[in-house]
């Protein structure tokens, strides 16, 4: 970790190794899942973290979304938008092992959508873009999923008010950042409902 004005943005992009593959299997894919493992990679990006120094980060994302996504965190990192928590470990690794704040950035996970916390309960019955590998969620507890005033995360209840910025909140230049390679934000639906760190190819 060096101090953020010393290290140039840098990326690369990887097969998943045995080793990821079986965090997968046991956390985040299984059988009847809209992407085959073979269509995932590992997108490793440069970033600046909340600590104020410049980061390697990991997530696993489609293939066809590692190009774009690396365009998008190169305009990240030169805005210095600070993500908290950006490792596979994080999202992946043992339970008990994650950060105690959840605060963690990430792309792929196998799973239905989630319904609004207008509506509750767990899933929406169609799969998330999460599941196909093209979604982002950027400082989870910075940028809720909003409905009817409610989150499932009480921590985030300070980030309901986005007129006020603070570290990790997504900002327009975010939004722009994004938006340059054709992805939507889950800020800009329309309705009460709002997810605000999220970030995908169809905009859903």
């Amino acid at each position: 970790m060096l101090p953020l004005a010393a290290v140039a943005f840098h990326f690369s992009v990887a097969t998943l190794s045995p080793s990821v593959r079986a965090e997968l299997r046991r956390e985040a894919w299984h059988p009847g899942c809209p992407v085959g493992l073979g269509e995932l990679r590992v997108l490793s990006v440069s970033y600046h973290g909340f600590d104020g120094l410049t980061h390697t980060g990991q997530l696993v994302v489609n293939r066809a979304a590692t190009g774009p996504l690396a365009r998008v965190f190169r305009q990240l990192y030169a805005l210095h938008f600070p993500i908290r928590h950006l490792s596979l470990e994080d999202v992946y690794g043992p339970p008990r092992a994650r950060p105690a704040d959840n605060d963690v950035s990430g792309g792929f996970e196998c799973r239905q959508a989630v319904p609004s916390p207008c509506v509750g309960g767990s899933g929406t019955g169609s799969w998330s873009e999460h599941a196909f590998g093209e979604a982002v969620d950027l400082n989870p507890l910075e940028n809720p999923y909003v409905g009817c005033g409610e989150s499932r995360n009480p921590k985030s209840r300070p980030y309901f008010d986005r007129s006020r910025h603070r570290p990790g909140m997504v900002t327009p230049a975010v939004v722009r950042a994004f938006a340059s390679v054709g992805w939507g934000w889950g800020g800009s639906w329309s309705g009460s409902t709002k997810d605000y760190m999220h970030f995908s190819a169809t905009g859903h």
